[in-house]
């Protein structure tokens, strides 16, 4: 693969040859650069008027590599070609380097222009380009082109420093102004040749140079590596070199508006400055601008009376690094109605770098899997898609026990980078120190979360159901549920449980389940062995001949087992009446195996320690009353799963969230999970 760089412009606030001066004082070996170990002249040619001057050099160079490597290449040192040619009457000079050891398996160019500034002819420009392409190199391909790319970073951030160092030497030599070159006279001719003079008065802009073409029509931007600096922080080289590059291609392929360096920018950050990676990833966003007409939103999008109603978020001043401070009261919000506005609104408010505090006090399943999440996933896919590296923090306050649930389907789709600027609060833990108060200034703290500062955020609440979307939508979501989802079905008889077996190999992983009771009551209970449970054997039921009558349940729990003493329970049985829908989570103190269990609710229960005689079962599968069905999801998340975002996930107690309506606040209260930072 070809390795390339384009250095930015790098402006010396020195007449061109000044700086010509200082540039061969480099010559024939370097003390400021010690790989660079000699060189000599092969050949050198000026033209008649003196105007123009050819050198080529043959340069040594001692190459940063283990002993190892070059014992294995025979050689000590590097050989590499250098043309110069300077242009005395257009104040110009071109590098071309290339190599000659190993010609034949890499190939190393380069090319450097020296060039008077296009706004003062008392200032010099200088830019540079080169490629690598390791073809072959006795199996170290990739470990010859890591050293390369170091050593070629290396040099090029001391380049200006050594020209610096040469303009001071002279200055301390009492050199500091050499006459522009001018053409001799030619005998019997008096006429005097203008040179132009610089212009005065002008101040660097650090912005970006514009370079006009001939007929006076803008050609190119190029970036000055001040305005790098200044404007968009430290870049290592080949980071500024993916940034030109990047811009490069945008103004010969983009018909458009370029986008400002500062958002190119953060393609390329999102993308840890692979270039083809963040090229991709910067023409899919620019096609959705252009589909969606994002550029001219701001001017033609009136806000729904929807949102103005029922969205509950908006602007609250600002966090203590200065970003504005968006807050979000997801738990109050019905996200069933209205999905493409809510992300409409995130396309206006998420074009710059800002901190989101998202309340999730009140989730519950209306904003998981159905259209919530749809909603939810929508949002995120626009902004990590279109606005990258925008997200400076994201504070998540007062998270429920179901929200190891809805992060388990949100997180896959959320970039690495943006995951760890997650910090997650259960409860109150976010009111003590390390809390929310590290981040934002007490006095602006919104009111609902226990400060002073009155927030005027909608509090959301139910959207009217004229508002939903059609019974035949629906039901054509709910079939899609069913048939395409990850949620799976199951039937509960009488006397006949429905248990499923997780086997967890580390303490302190998380069970997450989210299930929905579509008929019938059940009780729900979780059970703990150190051993595994063996189901009974195909042959005993076969003897009664159950499979004629269709699938039973396997029943994982022993009838031998003694309860307390084979098996124990981890979690305090649950009542499920029909309709309602569970999530919860149980974080593991133990290793083995554990069982979620749905058993039919009766008066009085069965007991979960003895099991029921198959005769009885038969008479029940007959009985259509005496069954339940569920549709339910469950998942182990490991627990370094959460601590790259969440530090760590931690229960004293487990108890269950059961989301309606009438349930949700009692629900909550059983919640003990701390999630801190």
């Amino acid at each position: 693969m070809v390795q390339e760089y384009q250095s930015p412009v790098r402006v010396y606030k020195h007449p061109f040859e000044l700086i010509m001066a200082a540039y061969v004082r480099r010559f024939p070996k370097c003390p400021l650069i010690p790989v660079f170990v000699d060189s000599e002249i092969v050949s050198e040619n000026q033209s008649k008027d003196g105007s123009t001057l050819v050198t080529e050099r043959r340069c040594v160079i001692d190459i940063d590599a283990p002993r190892l490597l070059k014992r294995i290449a025979g050689v000590d040192y590097l050989y590499f070609i250098q043309k110069n040619t300077l242009n005395r009457r257009d104040r110009t000079l071109r590098i071309e380097v290339h190599n000659e050891t190993f010609s034949s398996r890499v190939v190393v160019r380069e090319c450097c222009n020296y060039t008077v500034h296009p706004e003062n002819e008392d200032w010099t420009c200088f830019e540079q380009t080169a490629s690598m392409d390791i073809k072959s190199f006795f199996g170290f391909e990739s470990t010859a082109e890591k050293i390369a790319m170091k050593q070629y970073a290396s040099s090029i951030k001391k380049g200006k420093e050594i020209i610096e160092y040469y303009l001071r030497e002279l200055e301390a030599e009492g050199v500091t102004f050499i006459p522009r070159w001018t053409p001799p006279v030619v005998s019997g001719t008096t006429r005097a040749i203008p040179v132009k003079g610089a212009r005065n008065g002008l101040d660097s802009k650090d912005t970006e140079l514009v370079v006009g073409s001939p007929d006076g029509q803008t050609e190119m931007y190029k970036l000055d590596a001040d305005y790098i600096r200044r404007y968009l922080g430290d870049l290592t080289p080949l980071q500024e070199s993916c940034l030109i590059r990047l811009r490069q291609w945008l103004q010969e392929n983009n018909k458009g508006k370029i986008p400002k360096d500062q958002h190119v920018l953060r393609f390329l950050r999102a993308r840890d400055f692979n270039l083809d990676k963040a090229r991709e990833f910067m023409w899919q966003s620019l096609t959705w601008r252009k589909q969606h007409q994002v550029d001219f939103l701001l001017d033609t999008w009136e806000r729904p009376q929807l949102l103005q109603d029922y969205y509950a978020g908006g602007w609250h001043h600002h966090d203590k690094d200065g970003r504005p401070l968006y807050v979000l009261r997801l738990g109050q919000m019905d996200t069933k109605g209205g999905t493409e506005a809510h992300v409409t609104s995130y396309v206006n408010v998420s074009v710059s770098c800002w901190t989101c505090l998202v309340d999730l006090e009140g989730l519950n399943m209306r904003h998981l899997w159905r259209p919530g999440v749809k909603a939810l996933l929508r949002i995120i896919e626009v902004v990590e898609a279109n606005y990258p590296e925008t997200l400076g923090r994201l504070l998540i306050l007062r998270a429920p026990r179901v929200f190891p649930v809805l992060w388990t389907l949100v997180s896959p789709l959320i970039d690495e980078n943006t995951r760890k600027k997650f910090l997650v609060y259960a409860g109150n833990d976010y009111q003590g120190p390390g809390g929310l108060v590290d981040y934002i200034d007490k006095e602006i703290l919104p009111d609902f979360l226990g400060g002073d500062c009155m927030c005027d955020i909608p509090e959301g609440g139910m959207v009217p159901k004229s508002l939903y979307r059609t019974a035949e939508e629906l039901e054509s979501e709910e079939n899609r549920l069913l048939t395409d989802s990850i949620y799976k079905s199951a039937s509960i008889f009488k006397g006949a449980p429905y248990e499923m077996l997780v086997e967890i190999t580390e303490a302190s992983s998380v069970i997450t389940w989210d299930f929905d009771v579509s008929k019938g009551d059940v009780i729900f209970n979780i059970y703990h062995s150190k051993r595994a449970p063996q189901p009974p054997k195909k042959d005993t039921l076969g003897a009664h001949a159950i499979t004629s009558l269709g699938a039973v349940n396997t029943q994982l729990i022993d009838r031998n087992w003694v309860l307390g003493k084979d098996y124990s329970m981890v979690e305090k049985a649950l009542t499920c009446r029909e309709g309602e829908s569970v999530q919860g989570s149980h974080v593991t103190r133990w290793p083995g195996f554990y069982i979620l269990q749905w058993r039919f609710h009766s008066t009085p229960a069965c007991s979960a320690s003895s099991l029921p005689r198959v005769d009885d079962v038969l008479a029940s599968l007959q009985v259509s009353s005496h069954k339940c069905k569920i549709m339910y999801y469950t998942e182990v998340l490991a627990s370094h799963d959460f601590r790259g975002s969440m530090t760590s996930l931690e229960s004293s107690h487990s108890g269950f969230s059961q989301l309606s309506a009438a349930t949700t606040s009692s629900s909550q209260s059983h919640a003990s999970s701390t999630i801190s930072r």
